[in-house]
């Protein structure tokens, strides 16, 4: 569905990071058709994303992964890390599901993960929902996501319990919790537990700053690292 700005509503702005000029073209397209987005800039390299993020201060940056000068997993991580530009969001684009470097692109803060081969429609749907504070995983790069946190946490990181984690949450912030992992949208969450959605918006509010998380993206690997949210077989 196509967004329309309010009157006082300015449009997402977009940071375009990728080494392919044709790429970045047809996202510009793309993004550029909607009234609710605009592009801000381009970048061609991890370090120009970097400046560039710090020089446009973009809602959300669409982020290559393997990319010249800087990949995007150091892109991201130094993008993150500035508190300057703690509201830019981003999302990884990837070519494959099983991208190696997926992964650490997690762990430098990236909000949430696209295939490069999605549909153009559910690229516009990423950068709303990430914008808007959700994370965004294509639903088999969630999963194999998942798996490589449980099978193969952080080196030298202890896993919390999930009685821990529950002591610490209030039994419907756990419940909210638990759906988040399972890469439920604010809508989806609000109607499964009969709630409102600014409800569902202050609870997870909550759940940020008791769990010291950035974004949605790490309240999912919280959930599935402690054990409170467990992969299902498909």
């Amino acid at each position: 569905m196509t967004g329309l700005p309010g009157p006082d509503r300015r449009p997402i702005s977009v940071l375009l990071a990728d080494d392919e000029p044709l790429l970045r073209k047809s996202l510009r397209i793309v993004i550029d058709s909607q009234p609710d987005l605009r592009v801000a800039g381009e970048a061609a390299t991890g370090s120009e994303a970097v400046r560039a993020a710090r020089e446009l201060a973009p809602d959300v940056v669409l982020m290559d992964i393997r990319m010249p000068d800087g990949d995007g997993i150091h892109a991201t991580r130094r993008i993150t890390a500035d508190p300057a530009l703690a509201a830019v969001r981003v999302v990884v684009l990837t070519m494959f599901e099983l991208d190696e470097y997926v992964y650490g692109a997690l762990r430098a803060g990236a909000g949430g993960f696209l295939l490069k081969d999605a549909h153009p429609e559910a690229l516009l749907d990423a950068v709303r929902r990430v914008h808007g504070g959700e994370a965004l995983f294509a639903p088999s790069v969630l999963k194999k996501l998942v798996e490589h946190y449980v099978t193969a946490p952080a080196a030298g990181a202890a896993k919390p319990p999930a009685s821990s984690l529950r002591d610490r949450l209030t039994p419907r912030e756990t419940d909210v919790l638990v759906l988040i992992a399972r890469g439920l949208s604010n809508d989806e969450i609000a109607a499964s537990l009969h709630l409102s959605g600014n409800t569902i918006k202050t609870h997870i509010s909550s759940l940020l700053a008791k769990l010291h998380a950035r974004d949605r993206a790490q309240l999912v690997i919280a959930a599935y690292r402690s054990g409170l949210a467990t992969v299902t077989a498909e």
